[in-house]
């Protein structure tokens, strides 16, 4: 028989020996689980977002949203099949957060950085954490929004401007051009001499599969992957995913913000991260409000849209801009979640169905859409030419419904339809083919002053696509000029009208 003496001893030398190694963990049990949600037990001191691992093969995190009286709900990232009843959960003591590095440009990952373009995983030795959710820029870092975002579309870039650090809505019913608008906006970025190449982060919720893969392919395509990166939630993935999605977007716009670059964010689209949402919540057994909507849906877009921001100089000097997508139903825009988006961003563009339908595309109501940053995000060759068109087009949609009743019109309404008529034309764009600012110049001067009055409607793309060809061969120092000053002074715009007046008069064939 052992002496007990001895074993006092030997245990007092294992906790002297255990002094400072010994390790407290927070742990639960799995109550219930389904449908991506998780309910536990113990669990006692655990935060709200704070992530917990479950004791299965392979390491799958949950995140705590609801801290109940005498149980913890959370999300499951992953596949909640693979955690049954009993399975054991650990506070981890840290908030969700994503590994961000410069060789993450040209990937393909889902919300976590995990890696799905087939290529390894970022290295986390070299990756910094950013989180998922952080507070946004303080008003005291920020200054206001002065440098311009060319889309490449010359509706937008004209009438409805985009600075870098704006967030501007893109809205519209399904099927009407919505995701042509923000690749093109990738895509043009190339272009982005004077203002340099924005990093583009394009996050993609609750969409097909095979729809990002044709993204992808076009992108790369166009040689736009090589500054560009997808965050992919697809519509085979848990809600949780696509719930994280968005904010995954955001933190890694705040890495290349933070090193003082412009960083571009596309939300596409935030209607279905909003059933996401609220898909968990009603699994959390949330109260559902309007719509089945819980109450908090406003501050789930609110806190991942104010972390747009231009910063000033003494802060970096970076940006992030946003562009937040949200589909409508049969056009509504008084709806709960498009009311809640707009009201958030700094205004919007409105895709109409009926106009897509007629063949004008880009379909933008230039009567429902808006900058709020406006003409301070533009250049100031873009403000003098396009400074009345707005305007023009806004009169011939009034004069052309006035004209429908058969009434004779006078000479200056006649005029004004006209120009109203081939103003439109000259908006059309197809997709895929975004144009640079000084070329867009050029079309829109020579709309607006008159040089487009005796072409016919039919000839107005053929006459555009000839003096673009004509200007780059002939006048390319011309535009030059207008490049690298973005501005039109009294001399640059003689020889504008000179070149135009050269081109239609000597060297363009009529259909």
């Amino acid at each position: 028989m052992a002496n007990p003496e001895n074993i006092i001893d030997t245990l007092k030398a294992e906790i002297k020996n255990a002094s400072g190694k010994a390790r407290v963990d927070t742990v639960g049990t799995v109550q219930a689980s389904g449908d991506g949600v998780v309910e536990l037990d113990g669990l006692d001191t655990v935060r709200s977002g704070e992530l917990i691992e479950f004791e299965v093969p392979g390491k799958i995190f949950g995140m705590v949203l609801n801290l109940e009286a005498d149980s913890v709900r959370a999300i499951v990232l992953g596949e909640s099949s693979r955690i049954p009843e009993g399975t054991v959960a650990r506070a981890t003591g840290q908030i969700l957060s994503i590994p961000v590095h410069d060789s993450i440009i040209g990937r393909v990952l889902n919300p976590l950085g995990i890696a799905k373009d087939g290529r390894a995983n970022l290295d986390e030795k070299t990756a910094k954490r950013y989180p998922l959710e952080k507070i946004a820029p303080g008003v005291i870092t920020r200054e206001s929004v002065n440098t311009p975002l060319h889309t490449g579309i010359k509706a937008i870039d004209a009438m409805i401007p985009i600075g870098r650090g704006q967030r501007e809505l893109i809205i519209g019913d399904r099927q009407t051009g919505k995701t042509a608008i923000v690749i093109d906006t990738i895509i043009n970025q190339k272009n982005e001499k004077k203002y340099g190449t924005p990093i583009c982060i394009y996050v993609s919720i609750g969409q097909k599969e095979s729809k990002i893969a044709n993204i992808v392919e076009q992108l790369k395509k166009a040689g736009a992957m090589e500054y560009t990166v997808i965050v992919s939630a697809s519509a085979s993935e848990p809600a949780s995913l696509q719930y994280l999605a968005p904010y995954a977007g955001a933190a890694i716009g705040e890495y290349f913000m933070d090193q003082g670059k412009d960083a571009l964010v596309i939300y596409d689209d935030l209607s279905k991260h909003a059933v996401a949402y609220r898909e968990i919540s009603l699994l959390l057994r949330r109260p559902p409000g309007r719509e089945a909507f819980p109450g908090d849906i406003f501050y789930l877009h609110s806190r991942l849209l104010e972390r747009a921001a231009k910063r000033n100089k003494e802060h970096g000097g970076g940006s992030l801009t946003a562009l937040p997508i949200i589909e409508t139903q049969a056009s509504d825009i008084s709806a709960y979640i498009p009311t809640n988006v707009i009201s958030i961003t700094d205004g919007q563009i409105y895709l109409e169905s009926e106009l897509f339908y007629q063949g004008i595309r880009p379909a933008i109501n230039v009567g429902n859409s808006v900058s709020r940053v406006g003409s301070a995000a533009q250049t100031k060759a873009m403000k003098k030419v396009a400074g009345t068109l707005r305007l023009e087009l806004a009169q011939f949609r009034e004069l052309a419904a006035f004209a429908q009743f058969g009434q004779e019109l006078d000479p200056v309404t006649a005029k004004r339809i006209e120009r109203g008529r081939r103003l439109t034309e000259l908006l059309k764009q197809p997709q895929y083919l975004s144009m640079p600012f000084d070329i867009q110049v050029v079309s829109i001067f020579s709309a607006v002053n008159g040089f487009l009055d005796s072409i016919a409607i039919s000839d107005i793309g053929a006459f555009e696509q000839g003096l673009h060809t004509f200007m780059r061969e002939r006048h390319a120092s011309l535009l030059d000029v207008l490049q690298k000053t973005a501005e039109i002074s009294k001399e640059t715009e003689e020889k504008l009208k000179a070149a135009i007046q050269d081109f239609k008069e000597n060297y363009f064939r009529k259909n």
